[in-house]
């Protein structure tokens, strides 16, 4: 790859990438576990079966793959579904979260879509305050799978 220090690039997870996403989505969910009493839902996913759908993509940089965001459309709803975003712990500070979201709505613009959805869990606060400041508004609050999640969106 050809990068110079702290460049990146965003492109779609390959069967290849699967244990290296796994392990950024242990290691990026794990810390909830205590605070939630459940198991965060992005620990749960099949990501072999997201990748072949193509739902992921990845931040890779010089050193690696840093984070991922899983992007799912609901062409009925009109809207781009952000199911997933996770960057490594290593990585974390480098503004890789910040780059995923702005890249989930560009994508999502360019695709036609009137608006990004998302949801996290009630006791993620930290990222319930990052995405009202980037314009999420909470729409409402639910208990799926035992996790009490809260439901935002973003018009584009």
């Amino acid at each position: 790859m050809n990068t110079k220090p702290n460049s990146f690039r965003i492109r779609h997870a390959t069967p290849a990438d699967v244990a290296r996403i796994e392990h950024i989505v242990r290691e990026a969910y794990s810390p909830y576990i205590a605070r939630n009493g459940a198991t965060p839902g992005p620990m749960l996913d099949d990501y072999p079966a997201r990748v072949a759908q193509g739902f992921v993509h990845i931040l890779e940089s010089e050193h690696g793959i840093e984070g991922l965001i899983v992007l799912i459309p609901e062409p009925d709803d009109g809207c781009m579904l952000l199911d997933n975003i996770a960057v490594s712990p290593a990585a974390q500070g480098k503004g890789h979260g910040r780059t995923l979201l702005q890249w989930a709505e560009e994508t999502a613009r360019r695709a036609g879509f009137s608006r990004v959805r998302l949801y996290t869990q009630e006791v993620m606060t930290e990222n319930i305050a990052v995405y009202a400041r980037r314009g999420y508004v909470e729409t409402h609050r639910a208990t799926e799978i035992g996790l009490n999640r809260v439901f935002m969106q973003k018009p584009l």
